[in-house]
């Protein structure tokens, strides 16, 4: 069983910057595809940023531009920057491991709330 914690949400006021991180329990940490989710109150969970055991990175349109996501395998750790973040970015925020043989895992979620 693999547990993903998350870090780093709260409160902050638009055009602010966030971190968020995820370390996972487990040492196949580098070979997974990592990914944040979000779920805003009344919508379905929507990718947010993806990234490969390879590095490679792939973007919701919404957040191209401000949302960062990259990993360090030596931590089993992922992370979130948000910058410039808007009102429309509110939402619990989840970290979702992939394996390559079809297992997956979820964290429980991280709030960010965007308010002035």
């Amino acid at each position: 069983q693999v547990q993903l914690v998350e870090s780093g949400g709260g409160l902050v006021q638009p055009r602010g910057s966030l971190r968020l991180s995820c370390e996972a329990s487990r040492s196949r940490f580098s070979i997974a595809i990592m990914g944040w989710y979000r779920q805003a109150p009344g919508k379905q969970r929507e990718l947010v940023a993806r990234i490969t055991s390879g590095g490679y990175t792939n973007y919701a349109d919404s957040v191209k531009g401000r949302f960062t996501i990259s990993r360090d395998n030596a931590k089993n750790t992922v992370y979130l920057q948000m910058n410039n973040l808007a009102p429309e970015d509110t939402a619990d925020y989840y970290c979702k491991q992939d394996l390559p043989w079809g297992q997956d895992y979820w964290g429980q979620g991280t709030q960010v709330t965007v308010s002035s």
